[in-house]
Formats: C-alpha cells, sequence, structure tokens
C-alpha cells in the first residue's frame, strides 16, 4: 500500500488519516494533495465523509488509484451501515468498507451542506426527541445534533488497523 487519501468538510475524515497514518506508517494526503504527490494507479486506503449515505470523493479517487480500502465519516456509530454505503457509493464487494463516527459542528460545515445539514437536524431532532423508547444510539445521535460532539477516537480505527496488518 502507498498511501491515505481523504477527502473532508469539517475535519474529521483528516483527523482519521492522520491518525491512521501514525499507525501505519503510511503518508496523508487530502485528494486534492495527492493529485501532485501520488502517481496514477497507486494503491490507497480512502477515506470520506457520508453524505446522504454516500462517501464524497470516492469516485474521483476511483478513477486515478487503486482503492483497497473506503472509511465512510459520518454521523452514525462506528462498524454501522456499511453495506448501505457500499450500495449508496457504488463499491465493489471485493473492497472492504469501514464506517467511523466522526465529529459534528454544523457551523463548521461549508457551502450548501450547513443549511441542508440544519434542516435535517431540525427535523430529524424533532423526532427522535419525540421518541419514547429511543435506543442508546438514537439517545446519542439526538446528543450529537443538539450538542455537537467529538466523537473522533483512535479505537475506532481497530477494525481498520487489524484488515490493513492482514494485507502486509
Amino acid at each position: 500500500m502507498d498511501a491515505i487519501l481523504y477527502t473532508t468538510n469539517t475535519g474529521s475524515a483528516e483527523h482519521y488519516a492522520k491518525l491512521l497514518a501514525h499507525e501505519t506508517g503510511l503518508p496523508a494526503y487530502s485528494l486534492a494533495e495527492a493529485k501532485k504527490s501520488v502517481v496514477s494507479g497507486a494503491e490507497i486506503i480512502y477515506l470520506g465523509w457520508i453524505m446522504a449515505g454516500s462517501v464524497k470523493g470516492y469516485a474521483d479517487a476511483a478513477k486515478r488509484y487503486k482503492i483497497c480500502a473506503v472509511c465512510g465519516v459520518g454521523m452514525s456509530k462506528t462498524g454501522t451501515l456499511t453495506d448501505n454505503v457500499r450500495n449508496k457509493t457504488a463499491i465493489s464487494a471485493n473492497i472492504p468498507v469501514f464506517t467511523l463516527q466522526g465529529n459534528f459542528d454544523v457551523k463548521k460545515l461549508h457551502g450548501i451542506y450547513r443549511p441542508m445539514m440544519e434542516i435535517m437536524v431540525k427535523a430529524t431532532g424533532k423526532n427522535l426527541s419525540a421518541k419514547e423508547n429511543r435506543t442508546p444510539e438514537e439517545d446519542d445521535m439526538l446528543d450529537m445534533m443538539l450538542h455537537g460532539g467529538e466523537r473522533v477516537k483512535a479505537e475506532n480505527l481497530k477494525a481498520v488497523l487489524d484488515w490493513y496488518n492482514t494485507q502486509k
């Protein structure tokens, strides 16, 4: 494997990429930086933020590099919704997909994503608040929507690192 590449909106995918780089010894680059620093066809681990179930930047990265694994960074708990992310992003079955819970602060979102998420947070937050028998995951999601939250943790990379260590 040659590098870790990422696309980020609020910094969570970049934070995970740097943690993963530290653990693996691979260099980490934003997808924009990689176009100057990483040769076309290089084997990479790709990290991108999840929007509407799809990993942003994946299609662009797949056109240029050989993607060995994909990590989608979103609001949901680490390790959940992997089949949904695979299907929405059109990631082939032979590429491992990992999901990582990122941080959430609607104020850090850029462009159209900020008003979109403000609307989503208002609607979903209202529905979750009214729900009587919330699961622990729903409680966590509601807390993150209402109060923001730091969810990037090195231990969330365990499954990715376990997979990586079997590839050597």
